[in-house]
């Protein structure tokens, strides 16, 4: 490979690697890290031949040109003779991952740690000083890989013509039950939002290749730069507590919480992350069995919607939140649906439910074996 001139103008360097050895990944293709809902959606876009292109053809219309001139204008752009260190990760970052194009990097001031991806033509990554600050260089290069997995994924892409699509459906919400379908569209956007944020931490774990520092970036994202008051396994107990806590109340009030959110909670991101870190997946994967790029053509479809909804039957089935509780409860044949409900609704009657189950019955199968064991694992 040749040495590139500048970020936007050849193909990825292998000099300036860094010190210790990473494994690397030619040919990878994004589905072998995308979250399976994630996965799902961007392999149905895929399949819509020219879809991308026409909108991509439509970007005088978008304001990705104005953003494109305003970084170039008043952000500070990665390159060797500025933040020569971030320029390093992001080309090791696209060594690793097999992306041939470096993406532009800006650093723009702004005290809120963040980053993003965005663009059609092409990616754009900015990250705020906010967050250079904020992480040490191994944090760092989990948060560079996150957003280069988002270039690799085509989520910039896709997001900005999803975004597009509701731009244009808000200037028909005047239809009769238009707010209400308008809103279903956001919503669902925001849910396939969060869950593509679920794949580009796993791909910034294949790049960083250190999940200490992936765990430790996304600490300090909730609880700032005092990683001496704060430790990992007790942050990622507090993900346990989240999702266990409360009654049907509760589960309510945590589905509100999310819904105008285009992250996940970064206690559920950690957990989410070291839970994937532990799969056979992953351990196949950084041994070299992965999905090929040259194969993304190939995938189907269908296999990718059942892939989607058996994670989500098994998320149904592993989870300990109430809400989860009931729906299991129903599914397994619950005969008093309405006393169950009530219950809980106001935390009551566990331990008589518990009392009045047959041994062996389907609710006593509800705790998997694996429950008990500890869970593997914002920009």
């Amino acid at each position: 490979m040749s040495e590139s001139n500048g970020p936007n103008d050849g193909r990825v360097s292998t000099e300036k690697l860094p010190g210790r050895s990473r494994k690397r990944f030619p040919d990878i293709s994004s589905r072998a890290y995308e979250h399976p809902a994630d996965r799902s959606a961007l392999v149905a876009l895929r399949k819509l031949t020219g879809f991308d292109t026409v909108f991509k053809s439509l970007s005088g219309l978008l304001p990705e040109r104005s953003l494109r001139l305003l970084f170039l204008s008043d952000s500070v752009r990665v390159s060797d003779e500025q933040f020569a260190h971030l320029n390093a990760m992001l080309r090791d970052a696209c060594y690793i991952l097999d992306l041939e194009k470096v993406p532009s990097m800006y650093v723009t001031m702004d005290p809120q740690p963040n980053a993003m991806c965005i663009g059609m033509d092409a990616p754009i990554i900015v990250v705020t000083t906010g967050l250079v600050e904020l992480l040490d260089e191994e944090e760092m290069r989990a948060v560079i890989g996150h957003e280069v997995g988002h270039a690799l994924s085509g989520h910039s892409v896709y997001r900005t013509i999803l975004l597009f699509l509701t731009n244009l459906a808000l200037r028909v919400a005047w239809i009769p039950l238009g707010n209400l379908a308008v809103l279903a569209i956001i919503t669902a956007l925001r849910e396939w939002f969060r869950k593509s944020e679920l794949s580009a931490d796993r791909a910034g774990l294949l790049v960083g290749q250190d999940l200490q520092a992936s765990m430790r970036g996304l600490m300090k994202i909730a609880g700032g730069n005092h990683l001496h008051e704060m430790n990992v396994d007790a942050f990622l107990k507090q993900a346990d507590e989240y999702e266990a806590a409360g009654d049907l109340r509760d589960s309510v009030l945590k589905i509100l919480n999310v819904l105008p959110r285009s992250h996940p909670f970064t206690t559920v991101r950690a957990a989410e992350l070291r839970r994937w870190a532990a799969t056979r997946e992953y351990q196949r994967l950084m041994d070299g069995h992965y999905p090929r790029r040259t194969a993304d053509k190939d995938a189907s479809v269908s296999d990718a919607f059942r892939e989607s909804a058996t994670h989500y039957a098994d998320t149904v089935k592993k989870s300990k939140d109430p809400l989860m509780g009931l729906i299991r409860d129903i599914t397994n044949g619950a005969g008093d649906v309405g006393g169950k409900l009530r219950d809980r609704f106001t935390g009551g009657g566990t331990s008589q439910a518990t009392a009045e189950r047959p041994a062996g019955s389907a609710a006593d199968s509800d705790q998997d074996p694996e429950d008990d064991q500890p869970e593997s694992p914002q920009p």
